[in-house]
């Protein structure tokens, strides 16, 4: 089992400890095989690491054109005309990418892909699941739910089936599977979007409903007016896929991600949690390596001996700055 806890003093000091773990990861796997896959998450968690990884990039310690990317999440339903109109959006996931660390890199990346929401029409998909229940189930035990679409259904949502949701995994799996995923953590323990209560098993690639303490937070964190205004449905990877990488580097910066964090390293694995599926990744030989601010550490601390009773060891950098 490798599971490693480092815990850093703030969030810039949080962001050049997760940079300098997963830039020697590239180097040794570009070293050993030329390529490298790279997992890319979005949300305020990963951006001062994007900085970090832009920098090393264009200072020529590790080569982007032998990169290809591989995001976590897109919304559906963000205001546009059409799919070019929803991808450029200010609050797509794609111009995040853009802007945060794509747009940063002097030589690009061999390919960049986000899950492809912004393909889905928004009343299209309503008209959809409205009209045919009998194509889909929903699965969740709390409000946010995976719609999953039956094998062999056809119009709208058997094109988001094979084009969107298989098609992302599919081309996962032709570039060889993502060597290190990099994930943030929902406040209540989701993983991307696989929303707290939606099953672990079988839903590599989701169309998610999403909860309401998403659609809230996004309005609280200031990247939506109202809660009316945000998108209600996503695609994203499901846990089973995240966890498919050979490392993923989790980061937790501030007082909101404690809980979820303490529960997920000291709780039972649970669809509840769902960053707790990392406990059996680690156990069935995964790298796992959290790298969290001292206030998101701050409940998983005071119950230090406990974790590392369960096998995590926690690494204390407060003293490193």
């Amino acid at each position: 089992m490798s599971f490693k806890i480092y815990v850093t003093m703030d969030f810039d000091h949080m962001s050049r400890v997760a940079a300098g773990i997963v830039e020697a990861d590239i180097k040794e796997r570009q070293a050993a095989k030329g390529r490298y896959v790279l997992g890319l998450a979005t949300g305020h968690s990963p951006t001062g690491l994007y900085k970090h990884l832009a920098r090393a990039f264009n200072e020529g310690g590790i080569d982007p054109t032998l990169v290809r990317t591989f995001n976590l999440d897109e919304y559906i339903g963000l205001p546009g005309e059409n799919a070019q109109q929803r991808c450029l959006h200010c609050e797509s996931y794609s111009y995040f990418m853009v802007q945060e660390l794509f747009g940063l890199l002097e030589r690009k990346f061999a390919e960049t892909c986000i899950p492809w929401g912004t393909l889905i029409d928004k009343d299209e998909l309503i008209a959809a699941l409205e009209g045919r229940p009998d194509l889909y189930e929903v699965q969740g035990a709390d409000q946010g739910k995976a719609i999953v679409i039956k094998d062999g259904a056809n119009g709208v949502l058997g094109a988001i089936k094979e084009d969107i949701l298989v098609a992302y995994e599919r081309k996962i799996e032709a570039s060889g599977g993502i060597d290190l995923q990099i994930v943030g953590v929902g406040e209540r323990g989701h993983l991307a979007f696989h929303e707290s209560g939606i099953p672990f098993e079988g839903n590599r690639v989701l169309l998610v409903k999403l909860d309401d303490s998403t659609l809230g937070n996004a309005v609280l964190d200031g990247h939506f007016s109202s809660v009316e205004e945000r998108p209600r449905y996503a695609v994203s990877m499901g846990a089973e896929l995240v966890y498919g990488a050979p490392t993923v580097v989790l980061l937790a910066s501030g007082p909101r991600k404690s809980s979820a964090v303490a529960k997920s390293v000291l709780g039972e694995v649970t669809c509840e949690v769902p960053i707790s599926y990392g406990q059996k990744y680690a156990a069935a030989g995964g790298d796992l390596v959290y790298v969290l601010d001292e206030a998101a550490a701050a409940g998983l601390l005071a119950h230090s001996a406990e974790a590392e009773i369960k096998g995590c060891e926690i690494i204390d950098l407060r003293d490193q700055p």
